[in-house]
């Protein structure tokens, strides 16, 4: 179970991912071992990935074959500027802090304020921000973790914020 309460992680061979027959099976490392040492989160996989990131619990390589420097980005952008829910801040650091510019853009997103049409029923589709949330990151059903910046907030902020794409200084 971990260091997580409520926290539990089935063994691979009963995952119903993994083939309990598969010789590799047992080379695996078990999500318990592996996962229960982090900073726990209450969904998703139970783990807060960003906090286990700036505590030094893991230290993700930043590229696979590319001998590229890595770039960081420590800004938010503010995103559904106009819908009914609370408004999206989308943090570059979290998410610079594993992935490169290239993963997302410009396949995914358009690198160009207000040029992206975000919609929640791709997203929920595994299409835009759900290629990795829902999938690998927390879940789509935690809403209030992009949804997280009450409308009063934001009155007052330059026209450009009504395009869709906001740049805002990070949360700390």
């Amino acid at each position: 179970m971990g260091n997580c309460v409520g926290a539990t992680w089935l063994p691979l061979e009963d995952d119903g991912v993994h083939d309990p027959l598969a010789p590799g099976v047992r080379l695996l490392q078990q999500p318990a071992e592996a996962l229960g040492r982090l900073t726990p989160d209450s969904a998703g996989n139970y783990v807060r990935w960003v906090e286990a990131l700036d505590k030094g619990e893991i230290k993700p390589r930043e590229a696979l074959r590319s001998k590229a420097a890595p770039r960081f980005r420590d800004d938010d952008i503010l995103l559904n500027l106009k819908g009914g829910m609370p408004i999206v801040r989308f943090p570059h650091r979290a998410h610079t802090l594993w992935l490169d510019c290239s993963n997302c853009h410009d396949h995914l997103f358009k690198a160009v304020a207000g040029a992206n049409k975000l919609s929640m029923f791709a997203i929920l589709q595994g299409e835009q921000c759900g290629v990795c949330h829902g999938a690998v990151s927390f879940p789509l059903t935690e809403c209030t973790r992009c949804h997280s910046v009450a409308r009063s907030a934001v009155n007052g902020k330059p026209a450009q914020a009504a395009q869709g794409g906001a740049l805002v200084p990070a949360a700390k």
